[in-house]
């Protein structure tokens, strides 16, 4: 089901709240949360026209992917560049996994279920037309749900993760709420400052995982939650404070670029970066300095774009 088909094409939803103005950006920089650019900084876009004339332009943001750039076109072509670059690996990361052995096959394999309770349970499966071959293996069989996380852990060759010390208010700013609901993600904790643990009840999501690391800079180490644990963690987590959240729905790539472009101009961020989700756009804009692992949840703003409509597929 598309996640952004909400809205006339090209049409822009502002969603919790409202963001900073170019004049709130100046008042950050004068109380020093924003740095200010250096006088003979150059634009970072490498088509820039301007020459020597920026270094009279009296701006110091937006920032994007770490180059400032001097005037709204500057933005506009480096956004161009950006969303082709993502939108060139649209397709990698979103063919379905195939596992090398099915779920009841390998935990008969293991010893941990007879071809009986398969079968039953795979009859149990077809007759009702839906559901996990897991779940009729747990309620029908008498199987162990431990025992049914740890076949799948096998399968995706990944840990099974604990869930304690959960903090969900600590760990939404990681995610916009629309990724943590539609994907099936969950935020476990943050290590050492480095390594951010992802959960999931039955099955990974690796292009989620990539995204997170590339826009974190943190690396993630996905796994999955036995479902009696994930289940309420997850309703816990969505229930937390998120960062605010733009979504745009664009006709076409031209008419995305120059959204974007838009809302950088407009949002004036001290820093903000551009990944791919599956087949969405995902800007997060800082509108102050990070100081820890983790921004906090009113430092940042998300924007969630797409050509269409957005979906996991």
């Amino acid at each position: 089901m598309p996640l952004l088909n909400r809205g006339p094409r090209g049409g822009r939803r502002d969603f919790d709240g409202g963001w900073s103005e170019a004049g709130d950006v100046r008042e950050l920089a004068v109380r020093g949360h924003h740095p200010a650019t250096p006088l003979l900084e150059a634009c970072s876009n490498p088509h820039c026209a301007s020459g020597w004339l920026h270094l009279w332009r009296s701006r110091s943001a937006p920032i994007l992917e770490g180059g400032w750039t001097c005037s709204p076109v500057c933005t506009e072509e480096r956004i161009e560049a950006a969303v082709r670059r993502e939108l060139d690996g649209r397709g990698s990361g979103t063919i379905a996994y195939r596992h090398r052995l099915p779920l009841g096959l390998l935990m008969m394999e293991q010893g941990w279920i007879t071809s009986a309770q398969l079968k039953q349970a795979l009859d149990a499966q077809k007759a009702a037309g839906a559901g996990r071959l897991g779940q009729f293996l747990v309620r029908q069989q008498g199987v162990s749900e431990q025992l049914v996380t740890r076949a799948l852990s096998l399968q995706w060759s990944c840990p099974v993760l604990p869930l304690e010390f959960h903090d969900p208010e600590a760990l939404s700013p990681l995610l916009p709420r629309l990724f943590v609901d539609a994907f099936e993600a969950l935020p476990l904790r943050v290590a050492a400052g480095r390594l951010v643990y992802l959960g999931f009840e039955e099955r990974l999501d690796p292009v989620l995982a990539l995204a997170l690391e590339r826009m974190s800079g943190l690396r993630v180490e996905s796994g999955l939650v036995r479902g009696s644990e994930y289940r309420p963690a997850h309703a816990r987590m969505l229930e937390a404070v998120f960062p605010p959240v733009e979504l745009l729905e664009a006709s076409s790539e031209p008419a995305l670029v120059r959204a974007l472009a838009k809302v950088l101009e407009r949002a004036r961020p001290v820093q903000s970066r551009l990944v791919r989700m599956h087949d969405c756009l995902w800007l997060r804009m800082w509108n102050k300095t990070q100081p820890g692992t983790l921004p906090d949840v009113s430092s940042v703003r998300d924007v969630i774009g797409s050509i269409g409509a957005c979906s996991g597929e």
